[in-house]
């Protein structure tokens, strides 16, 4: 970044600045042009106002080298923004490396193959960055993983627990909306428009980078869970135990994702003091079992997920920025 200096000049009942001639030659810009100001309390920048953003390319050569792996490759080129990723090859690709490479699409929303032929696969981002939300993509994210999490726990008092083996699939999904968040995320960053499209701050920006985050690991974790209570040897009597104190999560997990989105302090305080409640009852439910003469490994395990998982939400209420007297 090149610093310029410049001393404001009085026309009229105007005041005006020049714009160094390097900057203005560096973006085709002349006296007809316009630009677009962004002004903070102190501060002022000048952005090139130009109504298309540039396409961002990326070749990727191929074979690549023993190193790497072209999944791998795909998905950062995706993460950093790119739209339209390239795989070119002398020789012919192989078909077990062509269906990786389909494979990788599904699981990146909005990316497609465009064109394909022996020794080349185009793949486009075909989604609109201005269409999208981040508040509703992370609220996407919140119900799914919150859905995974009700069926899991129902499983504590089902016989028939099979539908937990399918949990696994529906944090695909989940994954996918990460992804997207997370390349989102990173073009506000660079594209001040959709900062200003989304009405967020730089310190906002990160803060959804890291809810985005929490709730990605929430589903691991909702997996990991469904996993336990599907082999878990537990009498019904114990994971009935369980149940009545993690049941109906949903409603507390929603709040603190609608105080996070809001932003609303007020209500994250209230979300936050609903998650210490609910973690004092597990608590109190470990001590409980503590006082019994076996202490059964299963029983600790599930409640350990638990709080596991019921910390995210907590987490991300925590992120809701406090309100200081001024």
């Amino acid at each position: 970044m090149t610093k310029f200096i410049r001393r404001l000049q009085r026309i009229g009942s105007s005041i005006l600045v020049s714009l160094p001639k390097e900057w203005v030659d560096a973006n085709n810009l002349d006296k007809s042009s316009q630009v677009e100001l962004e002004t903070g309390h102190d501060s002022i920048s000048i952005s090139a106002n130009k109504e298309i953003r540039p396409t961002k390319e990326l070749v990727i050569s191929y074979p690549l080298p023993k190193e790497e792996n072209i999944v791998a490759d795909i998905t950062g080129a995706y993460l950093l923004g790119y739209d339209i990723i390239q795989i070119r090859s002398q020789s012919i690709i192989p078909n077990e490396d062509r269906e990786q490479i389909r494979n990788s699409m599904r699981r990146l929303v909005g990316m497609e193959i465009i064109e394909e032929d022996a020794h080349h696969i185009n793949v486009q981002f075909l989604l609109d960055a201005t269409t999208l939300n981040p508040q509703k993509i992370l609220k996407r994210m919140s119900s799914i993983a919150l859905g995974m999490y009700d069926d899991a726990t129902n499983g504590l008092t089902l016989h028939d627990r099979s539908n937990l083996q399918t949990i696994s699939n529906r944090d695909v999904e989940v994954n996918r909306q990460y992804f997207l968040l997370v390349r989102l995320i990173r073009s506000t960053l660079v594209d001040k428009r959709l900062a200003s499209a989304f009405n967020l701050e730089n310190i906002d920006i990160l803060d959804y980078r890291v809810a985005a985050n929490l709730l990605e690991n929430a589903g691991d974790s909702i997996v990991e869970l469904s996993n336990l209570i599907y082999n878990s040897s537990l009498s019904r009597e114990h994971t009935k135990k369980i149940f009545n104190v993690v049941r109906n999560f949903d409603v507390l997990a929603e709040k603190s994702i609608d105080a996070f989105t809001k932003p609303d302090r007020l209500l994250a305080i209230e979300a936050i003091s609903s998650h210490k409640e609910l973690g004092g009852k597990l608590s109190s439910l470990r001590a409980s079992l503590d006082k019994t003469k076996g202490i059964h490994i299963d029983f600790l395990d599930l409640i350990y997920m638990f709080e596991k998982v019921i910390q995210s939400w907590a987490d991300v209420a925590d992120l809701v920025k406090p309100i200081y007297n001024e």
